[in-house]
């Protein structure tokens, strides 16, 4: 199969699975308990008050009227108006989605270099320091987000006082107006997404210098940088691609933590205030534009690994 062909097919699938995905969201969303009628109209609201701000909400409508009516909106790039503030959707996204793109491009490029060079140190070392290093890196791996971030907090911004303990974003501006404020949200999100991409590369890199072509190459003398330039790296290129691309989809969850942690201005923190507000229409838009963001990753690193996989299948 071409490119194109494998690409086509791709996107295709990605589409359905976003419907299903957005279908799923709203039907979680309208399990939820309570609803948006107590913050829109407050608490002191009577019965008759509440009843009809749930009727101008539309909540005293079926659930799947309502989703049929969002998701035609959807497709002509409508995602609806937020219940609280009444915010269209898409200027929320607009406005936030860049800050934690921002957030996951700083960390990547944090987290694939180191990544990489300890996941080929260890597989090719192997012994004591690949022990080591896999061990911390489990270990970091299973302790939560906001352990870290605690930890990091405690160490730089309460005994250094090096770093703001919080992201304080000035009001209309962005956070490369501040650049120290993003130093704590990435040494976090960072530290997670290392433990988990250290041991995918680690086996990637384990399984290539096990493989009969790389045997071969060390009996015909090649050792050290040249091993690890020449025939390790190309041919643990693709695995490590899809590792990085699972890397980033574990950060999109821990963004949601992180980003609540350091009261960060991203879309992350909008999806925990939307979520605490029963805020229907934000939870739905937010979580089905990160759902389509991660499906791109996703299909971006499949795609990467195809070529890589071509090229390292053509050199050998």
């Amino acid at each position: 199969m071409n490119l194109a062909a494998f690409v086509g097919r791709r996107l295709v699938g990605a589409a359905v699975l976003l419907v299903l995905l957005s279908a799923v969201i709203f039907a979680a969303t309208a399990v939820l308990p309570g609803d948006a009628v107590s913050t829109v109209a407050g608490v002191d609201a009577s019965k008759a008050q509440r009843a009809d701000v749930r009727a101008a909400l539309g909540l005293d409508r079926p659930t799947a009227e309502r989703y049929a009516d969002w998701l035609a909106g959807a497709v002509q790039g409508d995602l609806g108006r937020g219940f609280v503030g009444d915010r269209p959707v898409t200027e929320v996204l607009s406005t936030r989605l860049p800050n934690s793109l921002l957030l996951a491009g700083l960390t990547l490029a944090v987290t694939a270099p180191l990544a990489t060079l300890l996941g080929l140190w260890t597989g090719l070392r192997g012994g004591a320091a690949d022990r080591f290093v896999s061990t911390a890196a489990q270990t970091l791996a299973a302790v939560p987000e906001f352990v870290v971030a605690a930890l990091l907090v405690a160490v730089l911004a309460v005994w250094l006082e090096i770093l703001p303990r919080v992201s304080v974003i000035p009001l209309g501006g962005t956070p490369l107006d501040v650049p120290h404020a993003l130093i704590l949200p990435v040494l976090t999100l960072s530290a997670v997404g290392l433990a988990v991409a250290t041991r995918l590369l680690r086996v990637s890199v384990a399984d290539v210098v096990a493989s009969p072509y790389c045997e071969a190459a060390r009996l015909n003398g090649v050792r050290g940088v040249r091993l690890a330039v020449r025939h390790i790296l190309p041919n643990a290129a693709a695995p490590a691609v899809q590792a990085l691309t699972l890397t980033t989809g574990a950060l999109v969850g821990s963004a949601v933590v992180v980003e609540n942690v350091f009261d960060y201005p991203g879309i992350g923190r909008e999806l925990q205030l939307a979520v605490a507000a029963r805020d229907i229409p934000m939870v739905q838009g937010i979580a089905t534009a990160l759902a389509g963001v991660m499906l791109m990753v996703l299909l971006a690193g499949d795609i990467c690994a195809r070529l890589l996989g071509a090229r390292e299948g053509h050199g050998r």
